[in-house]
């Protein structure tokens, strides 16, 4: 009897004006060890698209499309996702980061075997300066609950590899978000109330943390997106460590804008619900000016963590 071939994989891949990085992305995808069919979608955002990159093989194939919806990463996202057709399973991968070549094959084996999954993420290594930190999953299964109150910076976006059919239950990566801040945590939270999330404990993606990351200085932007996620999932009004740990977000980036008053406001309703929120006090060191918010932020960086 002849076995079934393995499930196809599209992969989403948004992009804009990095070229040299994305073809290191796009060559990491290509040379996964994987036996089964990888079509790769590149999105070009707010650019003109590279049609030489496009090839037409029968098991690694790279198609290049224009983001077609909100300008930016949930729409560049959501014009690759329309497009992958009846691929079973659908990847991310960001245009500055790369994968480990048994990546895909370790996540699709654990998606066939659990018909209840509807995310698998894998561990990560970090590239900050030059330095690789790695930092493996800390679990097995990612339920609601724990991704309220961590966000598990380990369940990047460039290790998602959803099951097609999910977004079919959730609905798509929200373009409302402001600046698409924080789009791969709402998907991850929306995912986590009807789906189990599994996580490949091994670091299988290399996520490039820069000096200029997008979001890096956008500090306005967060906290409009933190307030907005807040809004948006009740579920962090019920439970108080999990609101003050985006609260605490929200009064690091006030506290770089040099909003003082607000951040000091901010601190306090977190005083009020928990004050054992590890950011806010950086927050105060932050708004009196001890240290400044990049120091800050390069110091967490430089041990693989975020604020």
């Amino acid at each position: 009897m002849t076995a079934s071939p393995p499930p196809a994989v599209c992969v989403v891949v948004p992009t804009h004006n990095r070229p040299e990085m994305l073809r290191s992305a796009l060559d990491s995808i290509l040379q996964q060890d994987y036996a089964g069919q990888i079509d790769v979608i590149v999105v070009f955002d707010q650019a003109d698209p590279d049609r030489s990159l496009e090839q037409h093989d029968a098991l690694r194939s790279v198609r290049v499309i224009a983001n077609t919806r909100t300008p930016g990463l949930s729409g560049a996202r959501n014009s690759g996702i329309l497009e992958s057709g009846d691929a079973e399973y659908v990847a991310f991968c960001d245009d500055d980061d790369t994968w480990l070549p048994r990546k895909i094959t370790e996540q699709v084996t654990v998606l066939v075997d659990d018909d209840g999954a509807g995310l698998c993420t894998t561990g990560i290594v970090i590239n900050y300066d030059g330095r690789a930190i790695p930092r493996p999953s800390p679990v097995d299964v990612l339920d609601h609950r724990t991704l309220l109150r961590d966000r598990t910076p380990e369940a990047h976006s460039s290790t998602f590899l959803f099951r097609r059919s999910v977004f079919d239950e959730v609905g798509l990566i929200d373009e409302d978000i402001p600046g698409g801040y924080s789009e791969d945590y709402d998907i991850l939270l929306r995912v986590a109330r009807v789906r189990r999330i599994r996580c490949v404990r091994t670091p299988l993606a290399t996520i490039h943390w820069g000096r200029t990351s997008y979001f890096q200085t956008r500090w306005q932007t967060t906290v409009m997106a933190q307030r907005y996620l807040l809004e948006k999932h009740p579920e962090f009004g019920r439970d108080r460590r999990a609101e003050c740990r985006v609260r605490g977000q929200i009064a690091f980036a006030l506290a770089a804008l040099g909003e003082r008053r607000s951040t000091f406001r901010e601190v306090g309703a977190i005083l009020r619900r928990w004050p054992l929120e590890k950011r806010w006090p950086i927050a105060v060191l932050v708004a009196l000016r001890v240290v400044s918010a990049d120091r800050a932020l390069a110091l967490a960086h430089r041990f693989g963590r975020g604020i």
